[in-house]
């Protein structure tokens, strides 16, 4: 009888991490955030428990949903709210800009400079005088802005020395304007509503991801309908 309730309850275990993980989304590791990673482990643990719980399983099945319940109201939160985004998942940390290496930000993102050169290195950059801006992202993986004579276009090799370049900064994300990020660059909701307009877009509900340049270049992916895409394809 107890080999068979073990049966039962690894079925059990199974199909409720199943369904949890599809509640959930897929995710690569790389794209995990810190909460996500830890809820992932916990949640594992939890179901290998579940299995070989033959007197009271629903006790770590209601832990089950519990963790899974609280990894997608973080999601949701995020989505819709993205000022809570900062908070949750943490933000991205200049580690390098114009050939300056930020000690603090180093400190703040748990890294030393042994750490901050094999994270180098492994994005191809052996050389730091080739990175023009180096960015610690929320997720742990470095982004790496190379100067203008390294890019892969090499224009060093043809005589061209091009201007730098500098990251675009968003000021639409899931159709909310972010007006920090337009005030930072000295921009109001005024310039961006003339923006969209000329684009021929009403609003910026209409718009998934909008990134301002230096120059004031504004680049607008517009809000899809993902079904009718599939279905057309």
């Amino acid at each position: 009888m107890d080999f068979l309730n073990v049966i039962l309850t690894s079925l059990l275990s199974v199909l409720a991490l199943f369904v949890i993980a599809k509640i959930m989304g897929h995710k690569q590791m790389a794209q995990l955030d810190f909460f996500d990673y830890i809820s992932g482990i916990t949640v594992g643990s939890i179901a290998a428990e579940l299995a070989t719980e033959l007197e009271e399983p629903w006790k770590p099945l209601t832990a089950l949903v519990i963790y899974g319940g609280i990894s997608v109201l973080l999601s949701l939160i995020t989505h819709h709210f993205p000022k809570s985004r900062k908070f949750i998942n943490g933000s991205p940390t200049i580690l390098m800009d114009n050939g300056k290496l930020y000690r603090q930000n180093l400190k703040k993102a748990n890294l030393d400079l042994s750490e901050f050169m094999v994270l180098c290195r492994e994005r191809g950059y052996f050389d730091l005088n080739d990175i023009q801006t180096a960015i610690f992202e929320h997720d742990g993986k470095l982004t790496v802005l190379p100067v203008s004579q390294k890019r892969p276009a090499t224009p060093a090799d043809m005589g061209l020395n091009p201007p730098a370049e500098h990251i675009g900064t968003e000021v639409i994300m899931d159709g909310r304007i972010l007006d920090e990020n337009l005030k930072r660059m000295g921009l109001n909701s005024q310039w961006l509503d003339k923006q969209l307009k000329a684009q021929g877009y009403h609003s910026a509900k209409d718009i998934f991801l909008g990134v301002c340049d230096q120059n004031q270049k504004l680049s607008l992916f517009a809000i899809t309908d993902e079904k009718s895409s599939r279905r057309s394809g």
